[in-house]
């Protein structure tokens, strides 16, 4: 399957250095560029790419408020934040408004391929910094406990179900299911999936069936 990807960022060397990187992956395809969130925002809806990678600062309309335009208009498309900024005042408001995941710009080839996959699937990933910062935001009582809900999503994803077929099972949208991740990886101090998976295993939270 090819992954049409939009890049959103005002700077045009950046643009231009995205669309090298990412035309080097077979199964990647670059149909539009974005130099500011309007603009994103109209070719998102023109060109229903599967990813959009949406830097954060940019005139016009910065990348928060197209993140919130895209992702109410086209809920399915992923929208992964890739930014220098990696403060709470900015992970946080992003992930609320739709982002599917938060990169940062100095993250390897290999994390930004991976990412770019896992947000075509509708899937959250996190910088680590990122997943270390939205741990701290939760209260030592909540780090290390998983909810029950949380439970049964990861105990789902173990089993390689996707986010839509978790929400089908327990009868929640999508989006819920994205938030529910989204703390998983802050309590268990992750960035993926996989590594929470690992971790809850280890942990005994799930065990292996």
């Amino acid at each position: 399957m090819t992954i049409r990807i939009l890049i959103a960022d005002d700077h045009p060397v950046v643009r231009s250095g995205l669309r090298a990187l990412l035309t080097s992956q077979p199964d990647f395809e670059v149909v539009a560029e974005a130099e500011n969130g309007e603009a994103a925002s109209i070719l998102s809806a023109s060109h229903t790419p599967d990813v959009i990678l949406m830097d954060l600062v940019m005139p016009k309309m910065d990348g928060l408020a197209a993140i919130r335009r895209i992702h109410a208009q086209q809920p399915e498309t992923g929208i992964l934040v890739l930014t220098t900024y990696d403060t709470e005042a900015d992970i946080v408001p992003a992930i609320e408004a739709g982002a599917t995941g938060y990169l940062l710009k100095d993250a390897p080839p290999e994390a930004l391929f991976r990412a770019v996959r896992s947000a075509a699937q509708g899937e959250v990933t996190l910088a680590p910094s990122v997943a270390k910062k939205i741990a701290r935001r939760l209260t030592d009582a909540s780090r290390d406990s998983l909810s029950m809900r949380e439970i049964e999503v990861l105990e789902l994803a173990s089993r390689g179900n996707s986010n839509k077929d978790i929400a089908d099972k327990l009868h929640i949208t999508e989006a819920t299911v994205k938030s529910h991740f989204v703390n998983i990886f802050g309590k268990l101090g992750v960035a993926d999936r996989t590594a929470a998976v690992t971790v809850a295993l280890k942990r005994k939270i799930l065990r292996l069936n």
